[in-house]
């Protein structure tokens, strides 16, 4: 098995032969506006892609956590063949579909495709009325024969759902969407910050734990570097991995 971060979310998944396009955004840099109420007003995304976005929308398949801006994109939208397999959650089935694509595949529990499993995991978008206002969003455990098993977090903070799902399906490879996501500066986050990350690595000490979802979204207030130094300290280190944009780790 091969990750690549693409940038923020975006990730690419080689698995039993096949490549997996994770929530993309192809966006070149600066092409959307920034969410509001944080220090750093500067458009989004903040990076240009490491990779031609023609190049990255090629897969076999699409995995969609949820379908904010900044998961997936109307260049995303453009570029990738309307003919592509995608799993969702249940909620954006009808709106994916409303946008050209041919073969939607909503996941309530569980689904099989190439012999490749997905098992669909809840999350907490944000705490109180932030929380209940960003909607559904959904992890996913993805296992095939003779592959690391791999959950993907999804836009979640540390939260019983991903208690369970680590207790349930004891993945050996974590992708955790991080960046400290807030609304307003000081506020508290809508994804993952350094102390939920260091949670997962305590709740999973044999899992390899793969950081990504920073330095992309204007309001990601969790930097590699300030992850890292955090980490270290804490002796966790050792054991995760923080990709830079356009990076491969070959599981």
């Amino acid at each position: 098995m091969k990750v690549q971060l693409i940038r923020h979310a975006t990730l690419k998944l080689n698995i039993n032969n096949k490549t997996i396009l994770v929530d993309p955004i192809l966006a070149s840099k600066g092409e959307m506006t920034p969410v509001p109420g944080v220090k750093n007003q500067n458009n989004n995304p903040l990076v240009e892609l490491p990779i031609d976005a023609s190049v990255v929308a090629k897969a076999d398949a699409m995995l969609l956590t949820h379908i904010h801006r900044d998961h997936f994109d109307e260049t995303a939208i453009k570029l990738i063949d309307k003919d592509i397999a995608i799993f969702c959650q249940p909620e954006d089935k009808a709106k994916i579909g409303e946008n050209g694509f041919n073969f939607v595949n909503a996941i309530d529990q569980g689904y099989s495709w190439n012999d490749i499993s997905f098992n669909r995991t809840g999350g907490q978008h944000g705490t109180g009325q932030i929380g209940k206002l960003m909607g559904t969003v959904s992890g996913y455990v993805i296992t095939a024969k003779n592959e690391s098993s791999v959950y993907i977090t999804g836009d979640t903070i540390w939260c019983k759902e991903v208690e369970e799902a680590l207790e349930n399906y004891k993945p050996e490879v974590i992708i955790s969407f991080a960046g400290s996501a807030q609304f307003s500066d000081g506020g508290d986050p809508i994804t993952m910050n350094k102390e939920h990350i260091l949670q997962i690595c305590r709740k999973s000490p044999t899992s390899k734990v793969i950081v990504v979802h920073m330095e992309a979204w204007n309001h990601c207030m969790l930097t590699r570097k300030g992850l890292k130094e955090f980490l270290h300290e804490s002796k966790v280190l050792d054991r995760v991995y923080i990709p830079e944009d356009g990076e491969i780790i070959d599981l």
